[in-house]
């Protein structure tokens, strides 16, 4: 045999090595990103409140000071994304007497705002209050208030 055919078969082997690494090592780094990359999970940015909402459940103007009359509003602003979180509004009278506490699970895609009220037809007592938002049980923001 000619000593440059014994070049063919070995040029052939080495492509076919190439490939199978090359192959291997996009496995290796899709695997290295998946394992890497946490999944995005949803948490608050912001808690405003207000006496009214906009269409997009956001407080249209903010305050920290309401009529005894007034329902309360509390936009929750939430960023990132889950499958099932639940955000809870706790609304406390100045000595810790629990006015309401209500619940909503969201499931949030991007940004998103998530609205809670409170109202008295009879008037809110007059003193300091406070709502805690919580976001799969832990505490994530508070904010007070007062009816003057």
């Amino acid at each position: 045999m000619p000593r440059h055919l014994w070049l063919v078969p070995a040029c052939v082997a080495l492509v076919a090595a190439a490939a199978c690494s090359k192959k291997a090592d996009t496995a290796n780094d899709t695997a290295a990103t998946t394992a890497t990359t946490p999944a995005p999970a949803v948490h608050v940015t912001g808690v405003d409140l207000g006496p009214a909402l906009g269409s997009d459940n956001r407080v249209a103007n903010s305050t920290d000071t309401f009529a005894p009359n007034e329902t309360i509003y509390a936009s929750v602003a939430t960023e990132g994304a889950s499958p099932g979180a639940t955000l809870m509004a706790r609304w406390t009278f100045q000595d810790g007497q629990i006015v309401d506490t209500t619940s909503r699970t969201i499931a949030p895609t991007g940004p998103a705002a998530t609205e809670f009220h409170v109202s008295k037809p009879s008037g809110w007592p007059k003193g300091n209050y406070k709502v805690e938002v919580m976001l799969d049980g832990a505490s994530v923001q508070t904010k007070n208030f007062t009816v003057k």
